[in-house]
């Protein structure tokens, strides 16, 4: 096993209550459908209704081929991005742009709990709390800020992606981004890198993280506290530095699984038990990407870094397969 238990299930717990805000906010912005009678050939077709996102972002509905490839394009291009100011150490430009990005994802988030209350003007509402939870994430974080802003983050970003993907635009993509991820750390260590740069140089970090402190750790600060119990602690010891560990779980484990619940939530709405969209698929599609991770944490070893996308997307498709096979 990679971490030990109580870590391992803190990263699968966080997991799952991010995918499963991610289902909230996603039904939260689903469409309506019309039956509108086609006046050429007569016949009544289901056509879907606008997207209502908040702060001007409205989602197009672009086909299948020009979604795919947009979403493809701005992929690479947020890499080759953050790759030129990686480069050239232009770390405030990155500070300003995750603050930027991050305010928008958790307004979209925070707007789709506040949309089912009595307030009035909830998107300003909405995105002064993002501003705020915002500032602290980035200029002023701790481990709790940025855990619970990373679970209202991701549902956010996915919701707008959802509406230019299809079923089988997202499948490819999921196959793509694993493959592209077992290259990027196993051959060229691109995500080491950049994990290193943005925790390092930015202090900001785009997934989960939980502090591992060792026993011997543990050990120095249970004596230091028992030494000066009921005593002035010294400043030398007070910013005495102490070796501590992260376990991680990257941004793009965590969101595709979201998108791809997402698509197939709004592509099925219209065969919804009980009024719920396409709850069915989105939940074997939560399942089988839970598989998949369980299984790569617990199967990986200590000390090793593993490209998770790969063991999620098999999970997602074993998923997707007994759906299909029962519903």
């Amino acid at each position: 096993m990679k971490h030990k238990t109580s870590i391992t299930l803190i990263l699968l717990g966080m997991f799952l209550i991010t995918q499963f805000v991610g289902i909230f906010v996603i039904n939260a912005y689903a469409p309506s459908y019309n039956n509108i009678v086609n006046p050429k050939t007569g016949v009544s077709e289901m056509v879907r209704g606008d997207i209502n996102l908040p702060f001007g972002l409205q989602a197009s509905q672009d086909d299948a081929a020009s979604g795919f490839i947009s979403i493809l394009f701005s992929f690479i291009l947020a890499i080759v991005l953050i790759f030129i100011l990686m480069k050239y150490k232009w770390k405030i430009v990155i500070r300003f742009w995750f603050f930027f990005v991050i305010v928008l994802a958790l307004g979209v988030t925070i707007n789709a709990f506040l949309r089912y209350t009595s307030l009035t003007n909830v998107s300003i509402i909405s995105l002064a709390v993002a501003v705020l939870l915002a500032f602290f994430k980035v200029f002023k974080s701790n481990f709790y800020i940025h855990n619970l802003t990373e679970i209202l983050i991701y549902p956010g970003i996915a919701v707008i992606f959802i509406s230019i993907l299809t079923p089988l635009s997202i499948i490819a993509l999921l196959v793509l981004i694993s493959f592209y991820d077992m290259w990027a750390v196993w051959s060229s260590g691109i995500m080491q890198k950049m994990a290193k740069f943005q925790m390092n140089e930015l202090k900001i970090f785009g997934g989960f993280l939980v502090p591992l402190v060792s026993d011997k750790v543990k050990t120095q600060i249970t004596k230091l506290k028992l030494k000066y119990k009921n005593k002035k602690i010294p400043s030398s010891i007070k910013n005495k530095k102490f070796k501590v560990k992260l376990a991680i779980l990257g941004g793009g484990d965590i969101i595709f699984p979201i998108i791809t619940a997402g698509v197939f939530m709004w592509a099925y709405q219209q065969q919804s038990l009980f009024g719920v969209g396409g709850i069915i698929p989105a939940l074997f599609i939560i399942g089988g990407a839970f598989a998949g991770l369980l299984s790569i944490l617990l199967f990986s070893k200590k000390g090793k870094a593993y490209p998770a996308m790969p063991y999620i997307t098999i999970g997602i498709f074993l998923g997707l397969l007994v759906w299909k096979l029962f519903f």
